[in-house]
């Protein structure tokens, strides 16, 4: 029976990926040597590093005076490496979910920290608008997508200050403008590898600002220096996205991932709506073609379990929902088919006709 992998992280990749990476894994580029065991400084592997700096910059049309490092430590690392290299005097930062929460909290313990809005009290369910972006603030933080609440930022943002983007679980699922942001990073282990490497993409003017010390791992402006290679990175990880980002490549650029992933949420939200048994738990609105939360109906709670069963009977991994929302989630990320999601879709339909009143 064909797994259907709905997981929201680490999730699905190409297959041709996984395909080439297991290859790579048995004797890298004809050395005669697994790229877990080739050094990150053999002359075979910085091509690869190479590469996939180039292709970032070429798919996402990112303009002169940035720089694309490949680093450890996960988005998570990144909420304090932010503050620590961009925050002076004080940030703003938009708080969307739970992810967006932990990145606020890390960025108190280096200055003042404006929370410029929040949907935490309605349960993160839709986008805040209508807020003001303080003037003075070295920077205004948001996350684009939101994994556990299944609701996203679809355009890119006019801030009046620098404007950060933790891009974790949709980089590279619809086309943006660099040009708006000082900083975009991300954990890669949605759109573009296993596990294990972290993405950033900084402008390169606005580094060197504040005045206090940072680190020398934490300070963006060392592993700029230095080609992403300070210290060891994620080779395996690296070498992934490079095939990923072919991949990206080959089937349409980003333009092409907007066309599937928009295909992709219509055919699921449409069956969400009209479904007897479900119902989405995002506002309309701000619904994220990432990550579809879905709940049951009040009249229909108690058959959760048994759809959760009923589904993976026939093929779907990873689809119970969050604690934090309950029900389902299903993540449609770049590299999910849609004959995976008509297969979620049917299975949403045989149950409803089973058990609808």
């Amino acid at each position: 029976m064909k797994k259907h992998n709905f997981n929201a992280g680490p999730s699905i990749l190409p297959r041709e990926v996984i395909e080439k990476t297991a290859s790579a894994v048995s004797d890298f580029n004809g050395s005669g040597l697994s790229i877990l065991e080739i050094s990150h400084r053999a002359k075979d592997f910085q091509p690869v590093v190479d590469e996939a700096v180039a292709l970032f910059k070429e798919l996402l049309n990112i303009p002169e005076g940035y720089s694309v490092l490949f680093l450890g430590g996960g988005a998570s690392l990144q909420f304090c490496m932010v503050p620590f290299n961009l925050l002076e005097k004080k940030a703003a930062y938009l708080n969307t979910g739970t992810w967006a929460s932990k990145a606020l909290k890390e960025a108190k313990g280096f200055g003042e920290v404006v929370e410029v809005a929040s949907s935490k009290a309605d349960n993160y369910c839709y986008i805040p608008k209508g807020y003001s972006v303080p003037a003075d603030a070295d920077y205004f933080h948001i996350t684009t997508n939101n994994t556990i609440f299944g609701t996203e930022i679809l355009t890119d943002i006019d801030s009046p200050v620098p404007l950060v983007a933790d891009m974790s679980s949709d980089i590279f699922s619809r086309p943006i403008d660099v040009s708006k942001y000082a900083m975009i990073y991300g954990g890669a282990q949605k759109n573009l590898a296993p596990a294990g490497l972290t993405f950033v993409i900084v402008k390169n003017d606005s580094l060197g600002k504040v005045s206090r010390y940072i680190p020398t791992m934490l300070n963006y402006q060392t592993h700029i220096d230095n080609g992403s290679m300070f210290n060891t990175p994620p080779v395996l990880p690296i070498y992934s996205a490079m095939e990923t980002l072919r991949w990206i490549k080959a089937n349409g650029g980003v333009e092409g991932m907007e066309k599937r992933n928009v295909a992709k949420a219509d055919l699921l939200y449409a069956e969400i709506d009209r479904n007897p048994l479900f119902v989405g738990t995002a506002a309309k609105e701000d619904r994220s073609r990432m990550n579809v939360c879905f709940v049951m109906k009040p009249e229909y709670a108690s058959l959760e379990a048994d759809f959760q069963k009923f589904a993976t009977e026939r093929g779907m991994v990873g689809i119970k929902g969050h604690r934090s929302v309950g029900g389902f989630r299903a993540s449609i990320y770049n590299a999910m088919e849609i004959e995976s999601v008509q297969a979620l879709v049917d299975s949403m339909k045989e149950f409803a006709a089973i058990h609808s009143k």
